[in-house]
């Protein structure tokens, strides 16, 4: 591959990522959130509770962010955090009510943000853009860190 054909790729990635993260950071505002708080919540209505350190692996976060994010989203009523049984240093973080009736709103959102993201793109191309771009997620994983979900 060429140098141009690189930076393309490249470049096209980046204003992807930027263009995305804040879009979901304007989505999230009205809601009272911040870009990767939707992703915790959502991932706690896929998994069910889940003691901080699986939910930062899961999320691909440090420990300090997850706990961070949950005491946040703690505070706000979405989430409620308790001693894990027989080992009371760890966290299990689950949804409140609240928090459930919230995700529903961020899964809406969520279904937008995609439907605004393809717009004009080819309906075979949606249906095989998730794999596509957990390949390339794949490939720039670096091998001494876990992977990302």
């Amino acid at each position: 591959m060429d140098f141009d054909q690189a930076d393309a790729i490249n470049q096209a990635i980046r204003r992807l990522s930027l263009r995305h993260r804040a879009r979901v950071g304007e989505l999230l505002a009205p809601l009272g959130l911040y870009p990767g708080q939707e992703a915790l919540l959502l991932e706690l209505a896929r998994s069910g509770p889940m003691i901080q350190a699986a939910l930062g692996a899961a999320l691909g976060c440090e420990p300090p962010s997850v706990t961070q994010m949950s005491r946040k989203l703690e505070a706000s009523g979405y989430v409620r955090r308790r001693p894990a049984r027989g080992d009371k240093r760890a966290s299990v973080v689950e949804l409140t009510d609240s928090g459930a009736a919230l995700v529903e709103q961020i899964r809406r959102l969520w279904r937008d943000l995609a439907e605004e993201t393809v717009a004009g793109v080819a309906e075979t191309s949606v249906t095989q853009l998730p794999a596509l771009l957990n390949t390339l997620a794949g490939n720039v994983q670096r091998a001494d860190r876990p992977a990302a979900q």
